[in-house]
């Protein structure tokens, strides 16, 4: 099937299609705060909603213990491979909101771009193939392969549980030749890029503990261990002058590359001076012999991302706080087990702590690394895709984050995942000010149609899973 007539029809609705991917930016489906349930909850209505309008069948939202799951199938393209659509609705919290130059959740488009939280990370990129499977079920009434849809609502909360949960359920209805994911970047405008690897994740608080209640200062400072003092010395501790964790066994199975490996790591991947642009920081920090580049991919990292305890109003309140917390986390690589290196951070925490304080760790999320072969067929159509979508050719690249899908899917269904990114190093992922270049936007759109395409040559291993089997909850 040529898809002459579906770009055709991308190229003629793309107001359209902008109109409505501002509508799916302006629910504040943040996953991380439980005020937000009930926005997740009606951001998973109208998507779901959106999906019967374009064509789509076997629509479900499936309830999990947190945020529900989108379902929705097509399979009629008999003896044709079958693509597992993956996309998260959910979003970062948008804090700080000062930093803001717009409102999060009211999304504008400015110089091309379109910005708020969630535009890029994952509800733009995801997008993408809504609109490619829209435009194909709408002038040619069926798509070139079969397509399973998954699109979930607790991929920032760290490991996907719910989704783990739903895979496990429901593995032969599931099953597929591939996946298609669009939650990474690109190198640079222009420049697509395909990845192939994903890091693992581990995800937890630090509770430090003192006295039973906040204390005045004058009174008992020097007498008494402040929890947010000793939270401090804790974290100081993680690591030593050069950058590595201190942790006892950290790097025991830490994988080691081969030289063709890193070099063509080094051919193909970012330089130290991009990575330090896009990050807007003059100098490197890490772990000695190895570039950026491999830092942040094939090297583990412990992270602090957040910490709080005692007054935080305006001018200054002397206390002594009775807790402190930090948020942290851990990027695994492969041969790392995530339940391991859990354990080895456990012990030394506890070794660390002051005797005068108590000291609780609460696991948030865990999720392992992904690996796919660049040769797979399905990362072969892929880089036909762009090719036609972007003019260019992809480079490979290895992606220092973690997107639990990948393995949960590697691990579960047996399947690569084809991770086909179409955001910017300076689209603000996660940070303020969130953009979504929208000239990328539309070109992914066309980059999944011909993948739609160009996926339904892949080999006829598993084409009886065109058999309609119903998900259940």
């Amino acid at each position: 099937m040529k898809p002459l007539r579906a770009l055709a029809y991308a190229r003629r609705h793309r107001p359209r299609f902008l109109a409505e991917l501002k509508e799916f930016v302006r629910f504040p489906s943040v996953s991380n705060q439980p005020q937000h349930a009930r926005d997740l909850r009606k951001c998973a209505s109208w998507l779901a909603a959106h999906l019967r309008r374009i064509g789509l069948e076997q629509v479900r939202i499936v309830p999990t213990n947190r945020h529900p799951i989108v379902y929705a199938s097509w399979q009629h393209a008999r003896g044709r491979p079958t693509i597992l659509i993956y996309g998260h609705y959910d979003v970062q919290p948008p804090e700080p909101l000062d930093e803001w130059r717009t409102p999060p959740f009211e999304p504008v488009v400015k110089a091309n771009n379109l910005y708020g939280r969630g535009a890029c990370d994952d509800k733009g990129q995801l997008f993408t193939h809504v609109k490619a499977l829209e435009s194909y079920l709408k002038t040619e009434r069926k798509l070139p392969v079969n397509v399973k849809c998954i699109f979930e609502g607790e991929e920032e909360l760290g490991g996907s549980p719910g989704l783990e949960n739903f895979v496990n359920r429901n593995q032969s209805a599931l099953r597929a030749d591939a996946a298609l994911m669009s939650d990474t970047r690109m190198l640079g405008p222009g420049r697509p890029a395909l990845g192939y690897a994903q890091r693992g994740n581990i995800r937890f608080e630090l509770e430090v503990s003192g006295p039973q209640h906040d204390l005045h200062s004058g009174n008992f400072g020097g007498a008494v261990h402040n929890p947010l003092q000793a939270l401090c010395e804790i974290i100081a501790g993680l690591h030593d002058s050069d950058g590595r964790v201190t942790v006892h066994g950290f790097y025991d199975k830490v994988r080691e590359w081969s030289d063709e490996e890193r070099s063509y790591m080094e051919r193909t991947g970012p330089k130290d001076q991009d990575i330090l642009h896009d990050a807007g920081v003059p100098r490197e920090w890490g772990e000695a012999g190895y570039s950026l580049y491999e830092r942040v991919t094939i090297r583990p990292a412990l992270t602090v991302n957040g910490i709080s305890g005692g007054y935080q109003g305006a001018g200054i309140k002397t206390v002594i706080p009775a807790r402190a917390l930090a948020k942290i986390s851990i990027r695994l690589v492969p041969d790392q087990n995530p339940r391991e290196v859990e354990q080895l951070v456990r012990r030394h925490i506890v070794q660390a702590a002051p005797s005068t304080v108590s000291v609780k760790m609460k696991t948030l999320g865990i999720s392992n690394t992904a690996l796919v072969n660049r040769n797979h067929p399905a990362l072969r159509a892929a880089a036909f895709a762009y090719q036609k979508g972007f003019g260019a050719k992809p480079v490979f690249l290895r992606s220092g984050g973690s997107v639990p899908a990948a393995s949960i899917f590697q691990k579960k269904l047996g399947i690569p995942t084809v991770l086909m990114g179409f955001a910017l190093p300076g689209d603000r992922v996660h940070a303020p000010n969130e953009k979504f270049h929208l000239p990328n936007f539309y070109r992914g759109i066309e980059t999944s149609i011909w993948y739609l395409a160009a996926a339904a040559k892949l080999g006829a291993a598993r084409r009886e899973n065109a058999a309609q089997e119903a998900v259940h909850a």
